[in-house]
């Protein structure tokens, strides 16, 4: 009995280096698919830059969507067309990708180039505002 307890410990962590595992195994899968690129994040004190690598798409292939302190990626899948020329139902993108940012963005600076499947989204930080002083009222 004495041995069973003594290894409970050694089975947690067993349990947790295969579920460690199985998510490293999990990830190299969906990108390996194409669902989940890989993506380099390069900060200064003005901006952030974002690669993105997309290998064999272009710029018609992927959507991009800023929020005020993060950037979407996502695939922009093609909307079906009926046998009357309609579009059908918008699907839902294959792979999405959401990166938090440390600061505010200036929306109207940020700018985006695809380049030889690499897509590269330079944001700028938006100005902090200043230190506003409130007067006391009585």
């Amino acid at each position: 009995m004495n041995t069973l307890m003594n290894m409970n410990p050694l089975m947690g962590l067993l349990d947790e280096l295969f579920n460690d595992n199985s998510r490293a195994f999990r990830t190299m899968q969906a990108r390996a698919a194409g669902r989940f690129p890989p993506v380099n994040v390069y900060l200064d004190e003005t901006a952030a830059m974002v690669d993105v690598e997309l290998p064999g798409r272009t710029a018609k292939d992927v959507a991009l969507a800023l929020e005020p302190q993060a950037v979407v990626v996502a695939d922009k899948p093609e909307v079906p067309v009926d046998e009357n020329g309609k579009p059908g139902e918008v699907p839902t993108p294959k792979w999405s990708r959401r990166l938090e940012l440390p600061f505010r963005v200036n929306a109207e600076k940020a700018n985006a180039k695809f380049t030889d499947g690499i897509l590269r989204i330079v944001l700028p930080k938006a100005d902090a505002p200043g230190v506003r002083h409130i007067a006391i009222e009585g």
